[in-house]
């Protein structure tokens, strides 16, 4: 799979149902591609991307940053929230003014009238790069959902039941497609398939993916550190 002239052109917004709770709104942030762009090359300046250890100890394919009151973040210790980069000591820069209006503006339009993200996971795919079926569940707040803007190369997201046995629906996602899965689906088991070769004038050879998450982690984390 290519990026092509025609993969470019904004189309006309559509809405997927993948399940009860989640759904594809294909374009959604097609013409807001190149503004997200810019808003990750100017986090990403302050808080790099990294690949991040599991704790297994394995090297994840996607490399990730964070934007937000808090950051995901993976080592030794586990999965877990914090609100600090563990490369910089210092907080993860905050969620700018356009990616709030858009997870908002995207939850609301899925079904979701309350979402107020407080975490934003930043993952750049190269080709080759694929993210094994999983849980979101790190969350202190399941009854939020989560939102998902793709940017940049396609990508096959497959998107399964509660669990890991589930079939799974395969979704093409390109630019501007967002995303949300909440209610019964949200702790549906998903993820991407590797990435294929292909351009885009924006994000060159790799897929931008945004992830927006109400986890309510920093105040667990200020309570935890009195």
């Amino acid at each position: 799979m290519t990026m092509d002239l025609f993969s470019q052109l904004p189309g006309e917004p559509w809405t997927e149902e993948l399940a009860p709770g989640a759904m594809v709104l294909h374009h959604y942030a097609q013409e807001q591609a190149p503004l997200l762009l810019a808003e990750v090359t100017a986090i990403t300046e302050l808080a790099v991307f990294r690949h991040l250890i599991t704790p297994g100890g394995y090297r994840m394919s996607v490399a990730m940053s964070n934007c937000g009151s808090v950051g995901w973040v993976s080592d030794a210790q586990g999965y877990r929230y914090s609100p600090i980069d563990p490369l910089t000591t210092n907080p993860w820069p905050a969620i700018p003014p356009h990616f709030m209006a858009l997870a908002i503006s995207a939850a609301r339009e899925a079904g979701f009238a309350h979402f107020q993200p407080d975490a934003c996971l930043i993952n750049r795919y190269e080709v080759g790069a694929k993210l094994s079926l999983h849980q979101d569940k790190d969350e202190l707040d399941l009854r939020q959902p989560i939102v998902s803007v793709s940017l940049g190369l396609p990508a096959i997201f497959q998107f399964g039941g509660l669990s890991r046995e589930a079939k799974c629906q395969r979704v093409l996602l390109t630019e501007g497609d967002v995303v949300v899965w909440g209610g019964p689906s949200r702790l549906n088991y998903h993820g991407v398939l590797p990435i294929k070769p292909g351009f885009s004038p924006g994000a060159g050879a790799y897929r931008i993916n945004l992830t927006f998450r109400c986890t309510g982690a920093l105040r667990s984390y200020e309570v935890l550190n009195r």
